[in-house]
């Protein structure tokens, strides 16, 4: 299978020279794709001078647009996805690649420990990893790893799904799982980054805290929902045997906490339907 190299960068040129250079002697690829985000140094030239095919967006548009806009571009039947900072080896990209010619779809390398940037994002990864588990059955041992193999026409099939922004490991893996297409983990070691991290970690913090809700209503919305419904109905009849039992009445807060119960199951219900609904739709085998 041929492969293509899809590299995402902004401002890496102390990074991304030598990362190419690697990537293009490499065995088995076949192209290193250089997504330039809008870089204001010379990322761009680094990586056009050691053999990469660069792709320059005229300002930054995100993370996951460069991953996007690599992908439509990209020729290989596989699709290598790899940061630019140093964080991702090239001597693991055959590890990667053997592992996917056993059948899988998707394989991803699993940071281990002491690959993490900093505690608190080891910590926010950890909590990811337990939901994503819990929303699909499955162990997930990395769902925020930017370093994965695909077979590209798979991946292709939910693009318009992914964010522009820094979470488009979470969707694509959450994605191929709800799809049925198969998903393997490899661990790797992950050295500090070289240069300045671009995420922030107030602004990114709270971004991440919104993929906890994103990967609930993108996989299983009623696994989401149906907790927090249970809670509001438990604590609805708690309440109410309470104030019956002291005041044998029934109180507003006990109608609310009934009614929102409900109110939450429902939109689960149909949430689940829509989700049902737009994965019917993109399903190639559908369509035909």
């Amino acid at each position: 299978m041929s492969v293509s190299v899809v590299i995402p960068a902004k401002n890496e040129a102390v990074s991304i020279g030598e990362l190419v250079r690697n990537l293009v002697q490499a065995p088995r690829i076949g192209e290193v794709i250089v997504v330039d985000d809008g870089s204001t140094d010379n990322t761009a030239d680094v990586a056009a001078r050691q053999g990469a095919r660069v792709i320059s967006n005229p300002y930054s548009k995100g993370n996951g647009a460069a991953v996007k806009m690599g992908a439509r571009h990209a020729k290989g039947e596989v699709i290598v996805f790899m940061d630019a900072d140093g964080q991702h080896r090239f001597e693991d990209v055959p590890v990667l690649l053997d592992e996917l010619d056993k059948g899988y779809d998707m394989v991803i390398g699993a940071r281990q420990r002491g690959s993490q940037a900093s505690w608190g994002r080891g910590i926010a990864n950890k909590l990811y990893n337990q939901l994503a588990t819990y929303m699909t059955g499955r162990k997930i041992e990395d769902l925020t790893s930017g370093f994965r193999a695909v077979r590209s026409a798979k991946f292709r099939e939910f693009l318009y799904l992914l964010p522009n922004g820094f979470s488009y490991p979470t969707t694509s893996t959450m994605a191929f799982f709800r799809a049925g297409y198969s998903v393997a983990y490899i661990p790797i070691h992950s050295p500090r980054r070289v240069g300045k991290s671009h995420l922030r970690p107030l602004r990114d913090g709270l971004r991440f805290l919104l993929i906890i809700f994103k990967i609930g209503t993108l996989y299983s919305p009623l696994k989401l929902f149906a907790p927090v419904a249970a809670l509001h109905l438990v604590l609805g009849l708690a309440y109410y045997a309470h104030t019956f039992s002291v005041d044998q009445r029934l109180s507003l807060a006990t109608i609310f906490m009934l009614s929102a119960g409900v109110t939450i199951f429902l939109i689960g219900l149909v949430s689940e339907q829509i989700t049902q609904l737009m994965y019917k739709t993109n399903d190639p085998a559908e369509k035909h």
